[in-house]
């Protein structure tokens, strides 16, 4: 008697195969989705700490501008004023944390009845500094 025809052992192995081929393009599925969320995550509390330090700044600005003098704070964020030789004016200069590393820094102008905001953005609050612990190679050939 011959047989002819895919056997019950191959049909098996193929059912295996494709069963372990789906598990791991599942599993790479949701690695890339999760790591998908915490990006998505890290972008949404960015812009939602960047437009609760933006209130703060404007209500701090409020604050400025409603005082007969420059508060040393409000709102529990320290203010900072100075003269700028340059312009020829008083700055005040204050910042308000967005992120554990990021903040909403501003620099205005007040004039006698107006104000000039000088800067408003979004800076990172740590200072940078160079990593020179790698010993490069520079070309030299010692003999």
């Amino acid at each position: 008697m011959s047989r002819s025809g895919i056997g019950v052992g191959s049909a098996s192995m193929v059912l295996v195969f494709a069963v372990l081929c789906l598990t791991i393009f599942s599993l790479i599925t949701f690695v890339v989705a999760n790591n998908e969320r915490s990006i998505v995550d890290a972008k949404v509390n960015l812009v939602t700490g960047y437009y609760e330090a933006d209130f703060l700044a404007e209500q701090i600005l409020i604050d400025i501008l409603t005082a007969d003098t420059v508060p040393s704070s409000s709102h529990g964020i320290e203010i900072l004023s100075g003269w700028d030789e340059e312009l020829g004016v008083e700055t005040i200069y204050y910042y308000c944390p967005v992120s554990p590393i990021k903040a909403l820094y501003v620099n205005l102008v007040i004039r006698d009845d107006s104000f000039d905001i000088l800067s408003w953005r979004m800076r990172d609050t740590d200072v940078w500094t160079f990593d020179d612990s790698i010993n490069v190679w520079s070309g030299d050939i010692e003999e």
